[in-house]
């Protein structure tokens, strides 16, 4: 069944196509969209399962075999991220359904907001999916596409800037991925991930630490990691909730893939693990610092995301079956969790009128389901628990004191004490948003009166769906981390290469 491989990227840009042609039947290409990514959600179950219980299924482009050809490989770690990323993308776009016609027509345009949130979901979705580096390079420059065109959705000045911004950063780091796909074929003679691997091996050390280098840099942009995270908060906060929700749980994880199978396919040896070790931390404690000075609640939340990306590269680097398995765990973990928080923000700002916390107050009795839409996930992102937060912490804390070094030992308390302030960080949203007194403002009769719309019901639905779909994280537990402790194997061990390149191709 390889041929199921490349269905998730050829459903979605048939999607994009069929929805462009459908510009002015609306509810013929929200039709569409949702049949498109449900079939996505379904595909992505079937390669999972498939992954775990067969093993990695390689679909090999036009019937040409590695290394010549394109090689699209789902194993246990692509599949775990394709399925949740299928999810998330299923949910946002349902959430964004929801909206009334008005503010639909100018948050996500359907003409324009369809095709491209599909075009999104295939760049992802080849990402995850591909063996080679430049069909990596490839998903990134279809992220971007998609990436600006969502930022900029309305066309207000605000917007316009911060997709300027990202789009500039991005420029950057693709031009500097162009250099390291140039390096890495000089070298090797192949953009294989598999074969380049066995090839790099060969080559002095030197060679290894500026390619490396090079391809760490590259992706920790992309990921978002200090000290390249300064873009983010600036360029997230101001788009719809939809996108920003799924830039905020995919886009930087699409980064934190591909350090994963920098480190584990083409440098299993990790020459870098020290200064992976040390951005890893560094990316924790700065970013949950950089959350508790903001007063909106998407900036604020925009930092824990900085923040809670070291968690995922301290796992990286600890070079270890324990350490990677925590941090493939809390990155599924961090998708859902993360996604849902800024579906909640939208929530927010549509009831309180702000996500300004000097503008909100009294949400909690106001809303009480909005209380509690807020509440679980921003106590699963602290770690209280039992939650999934807790769970996939406790897996990189035991891997840490595992690695008996002093470094690691730095990382363990650096989680901890990100833990404690991002809880103060989301303990700070709650007193001042739901908690205080709510503002009132001065309406056209002179009369004071409460800001924002009511709650839409099937916005909250979604919300909740995607929050109950955390918790089953959580339920789940022990069997998601049994297999994120077989993903992690695999990719350590050498089965990724073996099941890509045919007996004897090096």
């Amino acid at each position: 069944m390889t041929w199921l491989v490349p269905m998730p990227i050829l459903l979605a840009l048939f999607g994009a196509g069929v929805t462009l042609i459908l510009g002015r039947r609306p509810n013929a290409q929200r039709a569409v969209s949702v049949t498109v990514l449900a079939l996505i959600v379904a595909v992505a179950a079937v390669l999972a399962y498939r992954a775990d219980r067969v093993g990695t299924q390689v679909a090999r482009i036009a019937g040409w075999p590695a290394p010549q050809g394109i090689s699209l490989v789902a194993d246990r770690l692509s599949t775990l991220l394709l399925l949740v990323s299928s999810v998330i993308c299923l949910l946002v776009l349902l959430f964004s359904l929801g909206q009334e016609e008005e503010q639909r027509r100018r948050e996500t345009p359907i003409s324009i907001f369809h095709p491209t949130f599909l075009v999104l979901t295939a760049g992802v979705s080849n990402a995850f999916l591909t063996g080679d580096l430049f069909n990596l390079y490839v998903g990134f420059e279809m992220l971007l596409f998609a990436s600006f065109v969502l930022l900029t959705l309305g066309g207000t000045g605000e917007r316009i800037r911060a997709g300027t911004t990202y789009v500039v950063v991005s420029l950057v780091s693709s031009l500097l991925f162009l250099v390291a796909l140039a390096a890495v074929y000089a070298a090797t003679g192949t953009v294989n991930m598999a074969q380049a691997g066995a090839r790099l091996a060969t080559l002095p050390v030197e060679v290894q630490q500026v390619i490396h280098f090079l391809l760490i840099t590259v992706f920790g942009i992309k990921a978002a990691v200090f000290p390249l995270s300064a873009w983010l908060p600036d360029s997230y906060p101001t788009a719809p909730a939809p996108v920003t929700a799924v830039f905020a749980g995919l886009l930087t994880k699409v980064g934190v893939y591909a350090m994963i199978r920098t480190q584990t396919v083409l440098f299993p040896d990790n020459a870098l693990q020290v200064p992976m070790l040390v951005i890893g931390i560094l990316t924790m404690v700065i970013g949950i610092l950089g959350a508790i000075a903001q007063g909106e609640i998407k900036r604020m939340l925009s930092f824990t995301l900085v923040s809670h990306i070291g968690y995922m590269v301290f796992g990286i680097a600890l070079d270890s079956d324990a350490g990677l398995s925590g941090a493939i765990f809390y990155t599924a973990h961090h998708i859902l969790v993360q996604t849902a928080l800024f579906l909640v923000a939208g929530l927010i700002e549509r009831r309180g009128g702000s996500t300004s916390l000097n503008e909100l107050g009294g949400l909690a009795s106001a809303s009480p389901v909005l209380g509690a839409l807020f509440l679980v996930p921003a106590l699963n992102l602290a770690g209280v628990p039992p939650l999934s937060g807790f769970i996939g912490k406790v897996g990189l804390l035991r891997a840490g004191l595992g690695a008996h070094d002093w470094l690691a030992g730095v990382g363990v308390g650096a989680v901890l004490l990100t833990s404690l302030l991002t809880l103060f960080a989301v303990a700070k949203i709650w007193n001042r948003a739901f908690w205080q007194a709510m503002p009132l403002v001065e309406n056209e009769d002179g009369k004071l009166v409460e800001a924002g719309l009511p709650l839409q019901p099937s916005m909250a639905a979604v919300a909740g769906a995607l929050i109950a779909v955390s918790l089953a994280l959580t339920v789940f537990g022990g069997p998601l981390f049994g297999f994120t402790d077989r993903a992690a194997h695999d990719a350590r061990s050498g089965a990724y290469a073996a099941a890509v390149l045919p007996e004897g191709v090096r």
